[in-house]
């Protein structure tokens, strides 16, 4: 699978490489934070040649695309450093962007007219190899179908969800990894159930309406319509939270807020949740009562509930998923040097984000990880326990947040410049 990562620079591009480390200290011209250690050396390839390194990160939420991220990295590694040999594997954590690591990994792009979270149409995209599919829930029901200022925290529904399944199946995966994060719904999954085949159905034996609200009203779940060939797919739950579906930490109290429920609606989602949940233990029994308190269930408005109960999915950190995905582990084989990040190194980033798992693999292997970032909010003494030796933010060229996030192309290529001079020459 990493054949289709993209490399730039010096050949040899098939050859495997030692696993080499650098020592790191204090560089001449920096502020970016790093762990106390020894003195800095350079990272070097194999008999002395120019190292190889991998670029492996996440986008920047607001400004950059991870494959733009990527890019504006290996350009300011080249304009330090010519004839380095740069390797662009675009990550994502099951959230948004999903789809567009998977595609820039080689990955087929394959389009669908899907009903939105306000019920209009929308255009949504999976990425299809072989019989494998990458589909990103935010792609047909995310909060980026939303008109400026509109919100339905009761409402908005995962339908079209399903139906980009439905579409995934159709196209002949077997394979479903459904990547989850910056939904707009908060309904359970019951909409993505209702398009794969189920049934919701309310005391008068119709149709429940869509979204999270109206489930309080749900009296019939019925499973037997459900997609055949759902029997025969393995379908990964990928995603970098692990609530559960109701609760202080559920779906409900933690998030809907952010898709704009206020005090009155999480109250009524959570019931509306909590009577779902019982409803669907008699329609599938106990198992449904144990998979509403599982990792991951409160995921993605309690998508992730839905996808459990109903698709027979398996909760899996999102990064790890992805990476095997990607073919990180065979790119991790041609690099000597690793660089991730994302638009903010925080403390989420230590829970299931990109960057953290990333580090967590490279350095099992004995390489070397840098990130970069739009803004450092982590101390010396918690990036060395994420496997991170050093950060540097673009906040350290340009403090204002605003022209930080406008100007983030020509301040990330300053920035790969200055980790050039410190770890590459």
């Amino acid at each position: 699978m990493a054949d289709a990562a993209r490399t730039t620079g010096t050949d040899a591009n098939d050859r495997p490489g030692p696993t080499m480390t650098a020592s790191v200290g204090r560089p001449a011209g920096t502020d970016a934070r790093a762990v106390p250690g020894p003195e800095d050396a350079a990272v070097s390839g194999a008999e002395g040649a120019l190292p190889r390194v991998l670029i492996a990160a996440d986008k920047f939420k607001g400004s950059l695309t991870a494959v733009q991220v990527a890019d504006h990295i290996a350009a300011g590694l080249r304009r330090a450093v010519p004839g380095l040999t740069v390797e662009s594997l675009p990550v994502a954590d099951g959230g948004d962007g999903t789809v567009e690591a998977a595609l820039a990994a080689g990955f087929e792009r394959r389009q669908k007219h899907v009903t939105g979270p306000l019920g209009a149409p929308v255009d949504a995209a999976y990425a299809l190899r072989g019989e494998t599919a990458v589909v990103e829930m935010a792609e047909a029901s995310g909060l980026r179908h939303l008109p400026e200022g509109v919100w339905a925290p009761l409402t908005a529904t995962t339908y079209g969800t399903g139906e980009l399944l439905r579409a995934a199946l159709d196209a002949g995966a077997r394979r479903i990894v459904l990547g989850v994060g910056g939904s707009a719904t908060t309904d359970g999954g019951a909409g993505m159930l209702a398009a794969l085949g189920a049934r919701f159905l309310a005391a008068d034996g119709q149709p429940l309406t869509p979204g999270g609200g109206p489930l309080a009203g749900l009296v019939t779940a019925d499973f037997s319509g459900l997609d055949p060939r759902l029997a025969q797919t393995v379908v990964t739950l990928a995603s970098d939270v692990d609530n559960p579906l109701t609760g202080p930490t559920g779906a409900a109290a933690v998030y809907a807020p952010q898709k704009g429920a206020d005090e009155d609606d999480v109250a009524e989602l959570e019931t509306a949740l909590a009577h779902y949940a019982w409803i669907l233990e008699r329609a599938a029994g106990p198992q449904a009562a144990a998979y509403a308190r599982a990792p991951g269930a409160g995921a993605a408005g309690g998508l992730g509930y839905g996808a459990l109960v109903g698709l027979g999915a398996r909760f899996r950190p999102g990064i790890e998923v992805m990476l095997e995905v990607l073919g990180f582990a065979a790119a991790l084989d041609r690099a000597d040097l690793v660089i991730t990040g994302e638009g903010s190194l925080d403390e989420q980033t230590l829970h299931g984000k990109a960057p953290a798992g990333v580090a967590t693999a490279a350095r099992a292997r004995g390489l070397e990880v840098i990130a970069v970032c739009g803004r450092l909010a982590l101390p010396p003494e918690s990036l060395g326990r994420a496997g991170i030796r050093r950060a540097y933010a673009l906040t350290d060229l340009e403090p204002d947040p605003a022209r930080c996030m406008t100007e983030a192309a020509p301040l990330l290529e300053r920035t790969a410049q200055r980790l050039a001079g410190d770890f590459l020459t």
